[in-house]
């Protein structure tokens, strides 16, 4: 990355930030503390944040709560840290907008493996040029040089990782893409356990704001024991 990226740790535990900037600062990482949602929002007001590390349990502003009140605004990558590590809080904090979750307690390897592969595909994404080839499908253009989706005409705000599934689909309209693939595809992750749920829970919330009716989706389907694709129209 030829830029210097910036990124917020979010954790009301002094010693997590502290530790986790010295590992991101070795890797030559800006690195942001905030004690809670609130001050995370402050920062955010002021800084250029390229991407958010969010603890979850929280006081005043949970992790939670945050991303919901990031998500109105930003579409940088938000990777939760947190020690609830059940399937439920996991899919809740896809659910609301982060891009992915770590466990902790987590190894400082993984941890800056994962924020180097977020924000390599985030910078590349933002620092693109729109004007490139366009694919339209039915009601949707995508445009693969300025990474923009647009559902009649007007465009979607999409999260990083729903942009690079997206772009996915639009390489190859009609074709059967595995949940294994899929999150090959977004994350840059092969041989990974049970991504189902993962996948499950971004393609929702792409439904949600592409289709005219989520429940009853007309572009990205699912075919039943072999995965996801765009319809063709």
């Amino acid at each position: 990355m030829d830029q210097q990226a910036c990124i917020l740790v979010v954790d009301d535990d002094a010693d997590i930030v502290n530790a986790v900037r010295l590992y991101l600062e070795k890797e030559g990482f800006c690195v942001y503390g905030a004690a809670d949602g609130f001050e995370a929002l402050d920062v955010l007001e002021q800084r250029t944040v390229h991407l958010i590390l969010m603890d979850v349990m929280m006081p005043r502003m949970d992790g939670f709560s945050a991303i919901m009140r990031i998500r109105q605004k930003r579409n940088l990558p938000i990777l939760v840290m947190s020690a609830k590590t059940e399937d439920s809080d996991k899919v809740l904090g896809l659910s609301i907008g982060a891009d992915d979750y770590i466990s902790k307690p987590f190894s400082p390897t993984e941890l800056v493996a994962r924020v180097k592969s977020h924000l390599r595909r985030y910078l590349t994404l933002g620092g693109a040029q729109a004007g490139g080839p366009l694919v339209r499908v039915g009601r949707l253009e995508y445009d693969f040089e300025g990474h923009q989706l647009t559902a009649d005409g007007e465009p979607v705000r999409l999260t990083p990782t729903e942009t690079r599934i997206m772009e996915l689909f639009f390489r190859s309209p009609g074709r059967v893409f595995s949940a294994e693939e899929i999150y090959a595809g977004a994350w840059g992750e092969s041989n990974v356990y049970a991504p189902e749920n993962t996948v499950m829970v971004h393609i929702r919330r792409i439904r949600e704001k592409i289709e005219l009716n989520p429940k009853e989706p007309e572009y990205v389907k699912v075919v039943w024991g072999l995965g996801y694709k765009l319809e063709k129209h």
